[in-house]
């Protein structure tokens, strides 16, 4: 999926009204329809206790992303999904192995990762690229869509302006580290906004399983700061 023009109000027609309001607030006037971007961000990941990373990653959300990054300054390693295929490897010091996985669960896992990170590229989730709208009522819409066969049903909260306040779908994953795989929700708040390139998104937030559960203190994991989002040509370039 490539550059299919700039961003007009014939994009709106027929959505219901609240998920007008959303792409509205997310998208400019005359921005380009391009379905991928490249991204900057910082914060902290929970693994066994929070620690700060930084992070780069190159996202298409209806093919695959793949999210590069160095957390405490020394653990280096890479999640992805391209091709139909899943996985993630990651060193301490570039030597020693700390985890690394593929296979068809987490290919499957990973491909949903893909497709719910669209509210960083909200172009992507426009009618043109396969995306279907509906709304619960005024603060909630869900777009339904697919990445690489995949489907998605990604349920948004907003608030009166069309900000994304919440986001959560349903993520198959093993999150107990059971052995077991299943569908769980995966989401989380939105704290903060910034605009790119003619997109608003949500900048900030925190993330993780059991969002919307007893269960997701727990299961936060990921807390986040944009700090620079481009969108790319068909060739993959600013």
């Amino acid at each position: 999926m490539g550059d299919a023009g700039p961003f007009t109000t014939d994009d709106l027609v027929g959505l219901p009204v609240p998920v007008r309001r959303y792409l509205a607030a997310a998208i400019a006037p005359g921005t380009p329809l391009i379905t991928a971007a490249r991204l900057r961000m910082r914060g902290h990941i929970k693994v066994g206790r929070w620690l700060p990373f930084r992070a780069r990653e190159v996202l298409a959300p209806h093919r695959g992303f793949v999210w590069a990054g160095r957390v405490a300054g020394l653990i280096a390693g890479s999640d992805r999904y391209d091709e139909g295929a899943g996985g993630m490897e990651w060193k301490l010091g570039g030597v020693i192995t700390l985890a690394r996985a593929e296979g068809p669960d987490l290919s499957r896992s990973a491909a949903e990762r893909a497709g719910a990170e669209a509210v960083w590229v909200p172009t992507a989730l426009l009618p043109r690229f396969g995306v279907t709208w509906s709304a619960q009522d005024d603060a909630q819409i869900t777009a339904r869509y697919d990445t690489d066969g995949h489907p998605i049903e990604l349920r948004l909260g907003i608030d009166a302006d069309g900000h994304v306040r919440s986001f959560v779908f349903d993520r198959w994953g093993d999150p107990d580290r059971t052995g077991t795989w299943g569908r769980h929700p995966c989401g989380g708040d939105v704290t903060g906004y910034a605009c790119f390139d003619g997109v608003t998104v949500p900048a900030a937030g925190r993330l993780g399983w059991f969002f919307g559960t007893d269960r997701w203190r727990d299961g936060e994991f990921f807390r986040y700061r944009i700090t620079e989002l481009r969108i790319l040509d068909r060739r993959g370039r600013k």
